[in-house]
């Protein structure tokens, strides 16, 4: 008597059983619950951009290195705070655009704010999720993930939103913290998710192929160059 029934269910079986094997592997869960904090743009503002962070240091190095031009479109990947966004959307003028994407309303809000402050109008902020950019398709001449990646909870989703929003032959740039045994401090380590070469594995799995690692330039981070094909 049990045998109709099962095979009436066995469809309805196999479906949730792949759907569970294709949903997408979440690596991160939680480590960006602290930037929803009260004030939390206050206190990582101090944060992101303190002179003890090393591409805030370099800041201006790294955006000369993205080789950006005037009326290029940009996509500013986990833009936190604002750090490279403005200086980003003067180096691409009037007739570029920048599209800040955070996951953070209040970091969007804040960038909002010193958009205006600046007197630019060639930016937009954009609220992204855990597992996407929520960019239009092929809408990007270049992403640029900047202290990003160790954040992201979906990576290969994700990643592939990134590939999906750049336009054939664009270019993604990928700066993040070493980790490395014996060399990166314990709390570092225990922060950053991944060593690079594991991030490059995954970034060449979504799709990209890999263009250059831009080498001698940082010391606590790495800098790779990818496009889309």
């Amino acid at each position: 008597m049990a045998r109709p029934l099962f095979r009436r269910l066995r469809p309805l079986l196999l479906l949730a059983l792949l759907g569970c094997a294709s949903a997408p592997q979440r690596l991160r869960p939680g480590v960006n619950d602290r930037y929803f904090d009260p004030d939390a743009a206050e206190t990582w503002t101090a944060v992101f951009e303190g002179e003890s962070r090393e591409v805030f240091r370099h800041r201006e190095a790294i955006v000369a290195r993205l080789g950006l031009s005037p009326g290029m479109v940009v996509g500013d990947i986990g833009a936190g705070t604002g750090l490279f966004t403005l200086p980003i959307a003067r180096a691409v003028g009037e007739t570029g655009h920048v599209q800040a994407v955070d996951i953070v309303p209040e970091f969007l809000a804040r960038i909002d704010a010193r958009v205006r402050e600046a007197g630019l109008a060639n930016v937009e902020t954009v609220l992204g999720t855990e597992q996407a950019t929520t960019l239009a398709g092929d809408s990007l001449d270049l992403a640029f993930l900047c202290n990003v990646y160790h954040h992201i909870e979906y990576p290969d989703p994700y990643m592939r939103s990134v590939l999906g929003a750049l336009r054939p032959g664009g270019t993604l740039v990928v700066i993040d913290f070493e980790r490395i045994e014996g060399v990166t401090s314990p709390p570092m380590l225990k922060h950053v998710r991944a060593p690079k070469e594991t991030v490059l594995e995954e970034i060449l799995a979504s799709g990209f192929e890999l263009v250059r690692e831009e080498e001698g330039f940082l010391q606590e981070n790495y800098y790779l160059v990818f496009r889309r094909p």
